[in-house]
């Protein structure tokens, strides 16, 4: 049987990670929803499908007022997942580029200059989370 997460946990989860990322630095979805065990009671295959579409819940549910960089979290491709030329998807872009963050003529980022690598030991340890993926 498949259990999706409480999302209170869930989403409170996400946003400590996002508040961990640093200035000029990017995540993706996957890469957020990699350290969020799937737990004893949900399927690690359909979690791991399943985990990234969640993150993006998270952000979009994002409180308004709290200090949560939701700007630095993008899509596994190392783009923007607003649609071209909306209003979010700029101000995403401006937010970005105001911390130097770069794209491409195709709209992507090099993950391998400004991909973060994930919070420290000592913060994984402190909420119970798994090691990162890295961005490629």
């Amino acid at each position: 049987m498949f259990y999706p997460p409480n999302p209170t946990e869930f989403f409170a989860t996400v946003w400590e990670i996002v508040q961990q990322i640093p200035p000029g630095s990017v995540s993706s979805y996957g890469q957020i929803a990699s350290m969020i065990s799937p737990g004893n009671e949900t399927e690690p295959e359909r979690m791991r499908h399943l985990a990234p579409r969640w993150v993006g819940t998270a952000m979009r549910k994002t409180p308004r007022g709290k200090s949560i960089p939701w700007h630095r979290v993008i899509n596994s491709q190392g783009s923007i997942s607003f649609p071209a030329g909306s209003a979010q998807a700029e101000e995403q872009r401006r937010l970005l580029a105001l911390e130097g963050v770069a794209f491409d003529a195709n709209g992507k980022v090099n993950f391998a200059r400004v991909g973060w690598r994930g919070p420290d030991a000592a913060f994984l340890r402190r909420l119970g989370l798994l090691p990162p993926h890295l961005l490629k």
